[in-house]
């Protein structure tokens, strides 16, 4: 089954498009939990779970009442519809992980209606998640956020990183870049070499690095020694826009 937890209209708040307007729709879904990102969201019945910057995205069992069960293609067509865009405006997918669904139909037909009106597509995917190429071209069309998961998400290395994903995502992709979340307590804990083991899988591919934080405290604390590992290593330091502007993940 496909989920739809959140849609809206914005400005890419992080990585290489960072300004664009954008439409974003958010799946509910994920193959991992990232505790260790240490966000915390107050479920409806008052319970704190912990876990990424959009957790409402991950955890179904307490925010369930958030996630859309979608059942036509036309339900996520319809979306567009709602809003006063531009042509052919940027789509982001997000979530939660949305290639989770990426062999379902509707999820596909969807992406055919998308790229056939001229739209831009960006996936924000932990890029563990094997893509088929092949069977469904459309993805050759379409952009790749890889933001593949450290130590710090607390996630285990076999599960997190997978290279021949990495390698197939780059390579096939319209265009592909990596996004990295980094707290400034990482940053001298090795991670200069986990990054390292990441990227050789697709070393011709442009870094990101970017502040963990699911609130304008959080991103700001981060902010300033990630900039200088950025400086260090010549990697692009990529803001929380978003977050900065509206001290929030959700819904912006």
């Amino acid at each position: 089954m496909l989920y739809l937890v959140e849609h809206f209209y914005s400005i890419q708040g992080e990585g290489k498009y960072t300004g664009t307007p954008s439409l974003f729709l958010r799946f509910g879904g994920c193959n991992m939990k990232c505790e260790g990102f240490g966000c915390i969201e107050t479920s409806a019945s008052g319970v704190d779970i912990l876990g990424c910057d959009t957790v409402y995205a991950v955890n179904k069992e307490h925010f369930s009442h958030a996630w859309k069960e979608i059942k036509q293609t036309e339900e996520l067509l319809a979306i567009l519809d709602l809003y006063e865009l531009p042509h052919a405006v940027d789509i982001v997918l997000t979530g939660g992980e949305p290639l989770i669904y990426a062999n379902d139909s509707i999820f596909i037909d969807f992406l055919n209606a998308l790229y056939e009106g001229g739209h831009s597509i960006t996936f924000e995917t932990n890029a563990s998640l094997h893509v088929d190429f092949v069977q469904y071209p459309v993805y050759k069309e379409c952009i790749f956020a890889l933001s593949v998961k450290l130590s710090n998400s607390n996630e285990p290395l076999k599960k997190r990183v997978n290279g021949a994903v990495i390698y197939s995502l780059a390579t096939h992709a319209k265009e592909a870049f990596f996004k990295f979340s980094i707290d400034a307590e990482s940053i001298n804990l090795g991670l200069e070499e986990e990054i390292n083991d990441v990227i050789m899988h697709a070393p011709q591919t442009k870094v990101y690095c970017m502040p963990v934080g699911g609130n304008k405290e959080e991103v700001e604390k981060n902010t300033e020694p990630l900039i200088e590992f950025c400086k260090t290593k010549g990697y692009n330091f990529s803001d929380r826009l978003h977050i900065r502007i509206w001290d929030k993940n959700k819904g912006v």
